[in-house]
């Protein structure tokens, strides 16, 4: 027997030992979404290319054979598996839109992902504002009228990008979008790694590939039955070069290949594919039953009536907290410690669960009973959040992008302390953690506004990525 010093493997069996209720991702929630007989497999499918098991960069049998009936099931001409993520997907994205110089149309609203995208491809970011929600404190959707704007004042452009859905589930009318882009001679581009699901249940919105996207990245792993980094990149329409996506993608993949991700790509798809609408028939029941028995005044669910010109994915719960005089961050530790309920993610107002068919009524019964506590739960070390500060009440002013992003990579950096970087430029990218959305891009000026609300984030209990422990940041040394 071996004696074994394994802090990763340990803390892992540990959680598991919990007996966890995970509305987190991976979609198929400590194995439940996956048959019990792939399940048993799953340590002998881990092979490499051999004879017979096919090569991802140059697929000729059992590979190009998935990937085909991938594309058949979510509606695209071409559909390429991930095994690097979704990162991996917009990457490639983005560099087969762009070449050097080129400006991009993207959300602000973007994980961090596409700012690195752009760098690799040395292409600048001109940002489309999203729209706010101040009761719930999150960014909606972008309006076709402000991509038509968008158009018209950069006619230069190469493409249009968004992310849709955002964290939070909320979906643009990516049809009129698609249209308007189209009419420009454009290509759109789509981040829709939280929508893996959206094509195999009634009642949810368009996926990309039925909304005229021209190609999109889907995280299966998200909220489909796979393996954590598996995705899909899928492409429609004639606007991309497929065989500089190929040669990019080769570029950016691992030359070793996760057979187990591979395999549960091609599983995930077939469950959706067969038994998606019945089994999301299924979760939109017990959501909407759930739902009926935990909101009030004071516990407010994200939905439809909240977003004015989209629309929300049914599977995405977003519950705002404020009114119980807690933060998000604190609901969702009350809810980890006292009933051993794990949330995707929380920010100031809410907390976000992701459900997918792998919860079953006895998941939700659990839920149930840990927000109805939530609900009785009394306040009494936080009464100070019953209102919160002014300034987290919206989100700064998008900063001014003073330096290229194709010129930040390779100049130099120094760290300075957060409160005297006002003035200074960001080499790095700052972004609460989750959602992964930038405050703050490489490039752009650091202003006083986002000083101060960084501090504010963090003494609310928020992680932010790129500010260190001892609260400097990576700035662009202005004395080189």
């Amino acid at each position: 027997m071996y004696n074994l010093n394994t802090p990763i493997y340990n803390t892992i069996k540990k959680y598991i030992s919990l007996n966890p209720l995970p509305f987190h991702t991976p979609g198929h929630k400590l194995g439940k979404g996956i048959p019990a007989e792939i399940l048993r497999d799953l340590p002998f499918i881990d092979i490499t290319e051999i004879p017979g098991t096919d090569n991802l960069h140059y697929p000729t049998g059992i590979i190009k054979e998935a990937q085909v009936l991938a594309s058949e099931a979510f509606g695209s001409d071409n559909t390429f598996f991930l095994v690097n993520g979704s990162t991996s997907g917009i990457h490639a994205m983005i560099m087969a839109i762009c070449k050097p110089g080129d400006q991009l149309i993207v959300s602000r609203d973007c994980h961090k992902s596409v700012i690195s995208g752009m760098m690799l491809a040395g292409a600048e970011p001109v940002y489309l504002k999203p729209e706010f929600n101040e009761e719930f404190g999150i960014t909606t959707v972008i309006t076709p009228k402000e991509v038509e704007k968008m158009l018209e004042k950069y006619p230069k452009a190469a493409a249009v990008l968004i992310t849709r859905p955002n964290y939070y589930g909320v979906c643009s009318d990516i049809k009129k979008i698609a249209e308007i882009v189209h009419r420009h001679g454009k290509i759109l581009a789509v981040d829709e790694a939280h929508g893996a699901h959206l094509r195999f249940g009634d009642g949810l919105p368009f996926c990309a590939m039925d909304s005229g996207a021209d190609i999109c990245v889907q995280s299966a792993h998200k909220t489909l039955p796979a393996l954590t980094q598996g995705s899909y990149l899928h492409v429609k329409n004639k606007r991309i070069d497929l065989d500089k996506l190929k040669m990019i993608l080769r570029m950016l993949q691992t030359s070793s290949p996760s057979y187990l991700i591979m395999a549960m790509l091609d599983v995930a798809r077939d469950i959706l594919d067969c038994y998606g609408k019945i089994l999301l028939s299924e979760l939109f029941e017990y959501i909407e039953t759930i739902q009926k028995q935990t909101e009030n005044e004071n516990f407010r669910w994200l939905t439809n009536k909240d977003i004015s010109g989209g629309e929300k994915d049914a599977t995405r719960i977003v519950i705002n907290v404020a009114k119980l005089g807690l933060t998000g961050y604190e609901a969702d530790r009350i809810l980890r410690e006292k009933y051993n309920i794990f949330a995707e993610m929380s920010d100031l107002n809410n907390v976000v669960f992701i459900a997918t068919i792998a919860d079953k009524k006895e998941s939700f019964d659990r839920l149930r009973e840990g927000l109805l506590g939530l609900l009785e739960y009394q306040a009494k070390d936080v009464a100070e959040n019953k209102e919160l500060s002014g300034i987290l009440i919206k989100r700064p002013e998008m900063p001014a992008q003073v330096m290229k992003l194709k010129n930040i990579l390779h100049a130099a950096g120094t760290r300075e302390i957060l409160d005297k970087a006002e003035g200074r430029i960001s080499k790095e990218i700052i972004t609460p953690y989750p959602p992964g959305i930038p405050l703050l891009c490489p490039g752009e000026l650091i202003t006083r506004e986002i000083i101060e609300y960084i501090h504010e984030l963090i003494s609310k209990g928020c992680r932010v990525n790129g500010v260190s422990e001892k609260l400097d940041i990576l700035v662009v040394d202005d004395k080189q």
